[in-house]
């Protein structure tokens, strides 16, 4: 395998994808490539937090509710042969299995509020699981595509961004790493750069300040890419002078 193509497996060795003959050969080569022993360290970190980015917490006090209304709710046993049939107008046994189907009612009606919520917070915890699963899938797609091709830039106190872009993809991944916080109402927001025009390629989150972002749209002829600070929401067009400007390299 060629140096030029080694240079191209470092988002694959990130993720642990290489088969093992290409994995020892690209072991070798990073003892004496720095550049990609930096990328290689940089992919590896972001790959860490976006296994983090696929958990999903519950609120505190759903366990102790659950407990809570479980342990006022009583399970009737399941019926056998000789048991007298629920709602029989003869004995007691059949009064009480009425009454304790009264009771059943009257607990659902109390806790059906409780009941919607919990399933309302399983649902969002699903779909925002299933969101950032598929982004992650996304994002890696992108990372160890045999054409990608990085390029990082010093973006200022302490803070360092790496662009991965895959042409047969289409796709390109912005990485950050120790970003500062955006102003209050401010948010960091993307740009392809279409031959000196300016495309909106999403915005970043402006609590996290290590991040993995997956541009919008289709990198297409776009040479570049580009980081401005925009009020919240993002605009059309960039209102500030760029936080960096970053050009893709060639395949």
């Amino acid at each position: 395998m060629s140096t030029a193509e080694l240079h191209t497996l470092t988002g694959a060795y990130a993720l642990h994808a290489l088969p093992e003959d290409e994995r020892v050969e690209f072991e070798r080569h990073l003892g004496a490539c720095e550049a990609c022993a930096q990328e290689v360290r940089e992919l590896s970190a972001t790959a860490a937090r976006l296994g983090l980015a696929v958990s999903a917490t519950p609120p505190p006090a759903l366990r102790e509710r659950v407990l809570r209304e479980i342990s006022t709710v009583r399970q009737d046993p399941p019926p056998h042969a000789g048991s007298p049939r629920a709602g029989s107008p003869s004995g007691r046994a059949g009064r009480w299995s009425t009454y304790a189907l009264a009771a059943c009612v009257a607990a659902a009606a109390a806790f059906g509020g409780v009941a919607v919520w919990q399933n309302q917070v399983a649902q969002d915890a699903r779909q925002e699981t299933d969101r950032a699963q598929r982004h992650n899938e996304q994002v890696a797609r992108v990372l160890t595509a045999p054409d990608a091709t990085t390029t990082a830039a010093d973006l200022g106190n302490g803070a360092r961004g790496t662009v991965v872009v895959s042409k047969s993809v289409n796709r390109a991944v912005f990485l950050a790493s120790d970003m500062a916080p955006p102003p209050g109402g401010k948010v960091y927001q993307l740009w392809f750069d279409d031959a000196g025009g300016m495309r909106s390629a999403g915005l970043m989150n402006p609590s996290a300040t290590d991040d993995a972002v997956l541009l919008d749209g289709p990198v297409d002829r776009a040479s570049g890419m580009g980081i401005t600070v925009e009020p919240t929401g993002g605009s059309d067009q960039p209102t500030s002078a760029p936080v960096a400007l970053m050009e893709f390299r060639d395949a």
